[in-house]
């Protein structure tokens, strides 16, 4: 369990209706038609869509989720081994370098498994190679998964090639993340305030593919600026937009701000899979989508934005860097 310390400041939200979940989360069935313009639709109007019959496995669900739970059960002292995220490892209440706090601990991984062997090393010991192996199926069936996701994405808005955006993810350079987030049950939690476990923000990438265990905790936010509850379904995948790709559409996709609240009852596990371009890719409209129309943004590698962006916070508006128009 997380302790809180004198020095640090948790963040409280009034109570976002906690018990009323928001019943108009855009619903995609991978296997339908429709599946392209709904993808379309939602990331037009929320930025965020949820999708059944998404293909990956629950054997390969629940042995990763299993696997996740009982790192993060073991001591702290055993835990930190993995640490610190630098920027891959083990973290604990601190989310990056500039003072942001959460009620969470964290496995920040990349997605390519070599990268990770001294973290894995240290962190799973003997079940190293078990570790790695239900790792690897997981983040192949989510890969496929977030591939099928992006192609549908370019057919709907009649873009060509339609894998302009599955081609960043199976690109070998591709700065692709993945990370388990766990949000222990929170004591302190008042009657009508929630502890922030992880603070608003947009993803940077270009989308993000996220599941949890059935603890609610995940909010987004409305364009009205209205925080929602977002009802929690283990068996099912909830999308993000992504800056990288509200910049590819010229604004016609737009980044969702999302944020976590910790549970006072039951712990929550997350686990995000970040579909990172390489960091040479040059990020800009894409052609084909402007049609006369003016880019509201700067071309800038994915390399530049991260080093643009090394010392913001989490709610920052991280592509007022590179625009040129204030998207409306």
């Amino acid at each position: 369990m997380l302790s809180k310390s004198p020095t640090e400041q948790y963040t409280y939200v009034k109570n976002c209706k906690e018990t009323t979940f928001f019943s108009g989360i855009p619903l995609v069935d991978l296997s339908k038609p429709d599946a392209k313009s709904l993808i379309v639709n939602a990331c037009e109007e929320f930025g965020f869509f949820k999708v059944i019959n998404h293909g990956v496995s629950m054997e390969a669900i629940s042995k990763l989720e299993c696997e996740a739970m009982n790192f993060f059960s073991l001591p702290l002292i055993e835990k930190e081994k993995a640490g610190p995220a630098n920027p891959f490892g083990y973290g604990n209440k601190s989310i990056g370098h500039n003072g942001d706090v959460g009620w969470l601990e964290y496995l920040l991984l990349s997605t390519n498994l070599e990268y990770n062997s001294p973290t894995l090393s240290s962190a799973f010991g003997q079940n190293n190679e078990n570790f790695r192996s239900v790792l690897d199926d997981y983040m192949c069936g989510v890969r496929k998964m977030a591939c099928e996701i992006l192609d549908f994405m370019a057919e709907g808005m009649n873009i060509q090639p339609k894998n302009v955006f599955s081609k960043l993810l199976m690109d070998k350079h591709s700065d692709s993340l993945f990370r388990m987030n766990h949000y222990p049950a929170c004591p302190q939690q008042g009657d009508d305030e929630n502890i922030i476990g992880f603070g608003e923000h947009t993803d940077p990438q270009i989308i993000s593919l996220l599941r949890s265990n059935n603890t609610s905790g995940l909010q987004i936010s409305l364009r009205d600026g209205t925080w929602i509850s977002v009802p929690p379904d283990h068996t099912s995948f909830f999308i993000n937009v992504g800056d990288s790709l509200q910049v590819m559409t010229n604004g016609r996709f737009r980044s969702v701000r999302h944020r976590v609240v910790a549970n006072g009852l039951k712990s929550r596990l997350s686990m995000i899979y970040f579909v990172g371009p390489p960091l040479s890719e040059k990020i800009a409209p894409l052609p084909s989508l402007m049609k006369g129309k003016e880019s509201l943004y700067k071309e800038f590698t994915w390399f530049e934005y991260k080093n643009s962006n090394y010392g913001s916070r989490l709610a920052d508006n991280r592509l007022g860097h590179f625009e040129r128009i204030a998207a409306s």
